[in-house]
């Protein structure tokens, strides 16, 4: 209750200056009051501002590690946690658990329940150490450096493991910044702590701290041999180190390390090859406490252990305990279980307890994997002239301008993002956030907001964001070189604008009156408070589009002018002569700017292409940007953004529509530099569709339903498939974006198909079906992969449903919580088929 007073009284001192300006503008001029008010709404703004840094600094934001906390800020405290069984001498060289892994034998891991501004509980299936790991995360606020937060770390031996399995556990903390200090509290005994261990730390932006590791429970190994007159029975130990800050992160290096110099140490001292001592005793370190930025805590459990990690700042004014962790983990979960009821009730079929669970685990591990990251980036500002791609062959000319390697270190910079993938892809990309932003925006909307600025934040003067943001060697570390350098000519699918667009509809419903009476109820919690703030005061809402607007404007008009189409040198017929678009960084076999990879374009190349999905994408920017400027007001710019969209939509069905194919292709120039459509049917055919651009009587939609639902070229019981099973290159060469089912498009079909199922038109009947049917093949099918083996996963076999490609994909195929929660129109008979409906 303290806690909802404190967020309460902040609110209310902000209210109560706005209505003492107020009161004062009775008496003063129209314009003196305008201005008191501006003054009251920046207040109010400020301080949610204020309170969301505190409710957010917190959290296990090193999603590449099964488990590390840091804050939200460049030179920070960070922490993490590594396991292993030792068994064997070499038993913990191999089966060390740290950064998270795509072959290291898990049966799944991850969230099953997590809410950033509370907390929550993980699982992670070890079966080749055999052992379950938990924990149990949770945040308290208050003082001025974000409150305290504390973990519970258990492990549960598998059954078919033995009962005196040994297992060292590792608590890894850093502290970065000259000025910061960090130090282990001494032990009482001579090799070791029999109880709880104590870090004391200190810094400019957090302050003075303690971070207490429990004793715990569990049992302690013993050993008779002689070393343990130098290496005590396995109690805690810890080392304290001093290390450069650009090493710090590497801290399974580091712990191998100072494990190898004991070893060596004992080798060349104490070692009796006739009377080895048992390997966990070998490898536990020698215990020397004191100062330094490197702390490593080490214990050795013999069967199943619990301990926690506690941290109290002292702006907090009381430490957090072990009853406040217990007490903190149950009201998180209960909390989460009636907030996902609330926004994510999946409707029917989804509607078993199982479906719960598994939604559960996919929203939590999507919202669960938002990170922070700080550091350089390795950009080529070459500008080289071969970068403009208007020659013939310009692929290979771009490719020689590469080769120079021109690239430099940029930065240092920050993100604040959600991430595809904690194993294979624990980094920022532009294009995957829109689409995990889209259920964290209906879970905690300003904390969407907060990692939509901080991707603003990233923007050049001319309006470019890098499509992948690779900060810091601990990321590039998980990126192969060649991948690594960023190009201010590329694009990428803009879907922050989704985001905006939801922004606005939440907006205007909420202050419509339309919010809930359980919702608003619900929102005197003060985690929830927060979730929704911009939404429950409407010109703090306002103001977060008055700082996003000039930003969105120069990144679309950076698009328009970096990727620009070629009209009038190919006399090409057309409403407009300027809204055509052509991605740059094309090869014969990728475009890897267009998200879609290896998705077929034109063959060879052409600085006359045109791209049908980019067109599709600015329309998606100028929808949006219309949007916006009519509600700052800007009526003026809303016209010229409207107009712009018609020429757009104009130019869609002039440039890139196939009466023959009857559905929307890319466009090239044929050997008589005249217009000429190239139709690879599959994804991209659909883009007017899918984003949104088709008004619902357009004529158009036939043929597309007709192609969408047709079995021999994109449907399948498992979703849509990437490319037509007609198209030549079918599951060709690498076969990514050449038949698998991917969900983030799958996803938008589904809600357009929504939209036109509710719609009055001639197409009303058969978007019923389609969406009806392919909401049930989508869920189904990531749902049997996730029950089968633990994970989602990046795309799916069109064919079996599999899952394939990267573990662990909680990225945009966690939007299957947001489709299970769609409504459930009625189903159509059974026994009809959807070619039977077309």
């Amino acid at each position: 209750m303290a806690q909802i007073r404190q967020l309460s009284l902040a609110f209310a001192f902000c209210w109560l200056n706005a209505l003492l300006f107020a009161a004062w503008n009775f008496f003063i001029t129209p314009a003196a009051a305008a201005a008191a008010d501006d003054h009251a709404e920046s207040v109010l703004h400020s301080e949610i501002a204020r309170q969301n840094n505190q409710s957010l600094l917190w959290g296990p934001y090193r999603p590449n590690l099964y488990f590390g906390v840091r804050p939200r800020i460049p030179k920070g405290l960070m922490t993490g946690l590594m396991w292993g069984k030792i068994e064997g001498y070499a038993d913990f060289q191999h089966n060390i658990r740290y950064t998270c892994e795509q072959n290291e034998g898990m049966k799944g891991y991850g969230w099953d329940e997590y809410d950033p501004r509370r907390g929550g509980v993980q699982s992670i299936h070890d079966t080749g150490n055999g052992i379950d790991i938990t924990t149990s995360f949770v945040k308290v606020p208050g003082g001025a450096h974000g409150g305290n937060w504390a973990v519970r770390i258990k492990g549960t031996l598998h059954e078919d493991s033995p009962r005196d399995q040994k297992t060292i556990v590792v608590w890894y903390t850093t502290q970065e910044g000259e000025d910061s200090v960090l130090e282990a509290e001494s032990s009482d005994e001579e090799f070791g702590y029999d109880g709880d261990v104590t870090l004391k730390g200190q810094s400019p932006a957090l302050g003075s701290y303690k971070l207490v590791v429990t004793q715990g429970k569990g049992v302690t190994p013993k050993s008779d041999h002689d070393l343990s007159t130098i290496r005590g029975p396995g109690q805690t130990v810890v080392q304290s180190l001093t290390y450069p800050e650009e090493y710090l992160w590497q801290g399974k290096g580091i712990l191998f390390r100072q494990m190898k110099e004991g070893v060596d140490w004992l080798v060349q001292n104490k070692y009796d090859v006739q009377d080895p001592p048992p390997p966990w005793q070998v490898y536990l370190l020698a215990n020397k406490p004191g100062k330094g930025n490197v702390q490593i805590v080490q214990k050795v459990f013999e069967g199943d252990f619990e301990f926690d990690v506690l941290f109290s700042s002292e702006s907090a004014g009381v430490e957090i305990t072990s009853e406040d962790l217990t007490r903190e983990v149950q009201a998180a979960t209960e909390s989460f279980e009636e907030r996902f009821k609330s926004v994510f009730a999946p409707k029917e079929p989804f509607d078993a307890d199982k479906y719960t669970k598994f939604g559960h685990s996919l929203f939590s591990n999507l919202i669960g994997g938002i990170g922070y990251f700080y550091g350089h980036s390795v950009v080529d500002r070459s500008y080289a002239p071969e970068y403009e791609e208007d020659n013939e062959g310009f692929w290979e000319d771009a490719a020689a301008a590469r080769a120079r390697n021109l690239q430099a270190l940029e930065g240092p910079y920050e993100l604040f993002t959600s991430i595809p993938s904690r194993p294979f892809f624990p980094r920022g990309f532009l294009w995957d956030e829109g689409f995990h932003l889209l259920p964290i925006a209906d879970w905690d909307s300003d904390l969407a907001l907060e990692i939509v600025h901080s991707w603003y934040n990233l923007m050049d003067d001319d309006g470019w964001i890098a499509r992948e943001q690779i900060l810091g060697a601990e990321a590039r570390s998980k990126v192969p070189a060649e991948f690594q350098t960023q190009y201010p000519h590329y694009a990428n699918p803009p879907t922050l604008f989704f985001i905006i667009d939801d922004f606005l509809d939440k907006l205007f419903k909420t202050n419509n009156g339309t919010r809930s009476a359980s919702a608003s109820a619900a929102a005197a919690d003060i985690h929830e408070s927060l979730a929704t703030a911009s939404l429950d005061n409407s010109e703090v809402g306002l103001e977060h589009l008055r700082r996003l607007y000039p930003l969105l404007e120069r990144q679309f008009q950076w698009f328009r002018r970096t990727q620009a189409g070629d009209i009038k040198s190919y006399d090409r017929e057309a409403f407009s002569s300027r809204e055509a678009y052509r991605w740059r960084g094309r090869t014969p076999t990728h475009c890897l700017t267009s998200g879609l990879d290896d998705y077929p374009r034109p063959s060879p190349p052409h600085p006359g292409e045109l791209h049908v999905d980019l067109l599709s994408w600015v329309g998606v920017m100028a929808r949006t940007l219309s949007r916006v400027a009519g509600a700052l007001g800007l009526e003026e710019e809303q016209e010229t953004y409207r107009g712009i969209l018609a020429a757009i939509e104009r130019n869609l069905d002039d440039l890139h529509w196939s009466e023959e194919q009857g559905v929307y292709c890319d466009a090239t120039v044929d050997a008589f530099e005249e217009h000429q459509l190239v139709c690879h049917k599959g994804y991209l055919s659909l883009f007017p569709f899918l984003t949104g651009l088709l008004p619902p009587d357009s004529p158009r939609l036939g043929p597309l339903l007709k192609f969408l639902g047709d079995e021999e070229e994109i449907w399948s019981n498992h979703g849509l498939r990437s490319l037509s099973k007609k198209d030549e290159f079918y599951g060709t060469a690498e076969n990514y974006w050449r038949s698998p089912v991917w969900i983030n498009i799958n996803y938008l079909a589904i809600v357009q198909l929504y939209n036109l199922a509710l719609q009055d038109g001639p197409h009303k009947s058969t978007a019923r079906n389609l969406y009806t049917r392919l909401r049930r093949n989508v869920v189904d099918t990531v749902y049997k992969s996730w029950e089968e083996t633990g994970f989602a996963w990046e795309q799916y076999d069109p064919e079996t449903g599999k899952g394939q490609r990267t573990q662990h994909f909680t990225g945009w195929t966690s939007l299957v919580v947001k489709i299970m929660a769609m409504e459930d129109l009625a189903p159509p008979p059974a026994g009809e088929s959807v070619r039977d409906e077309l």
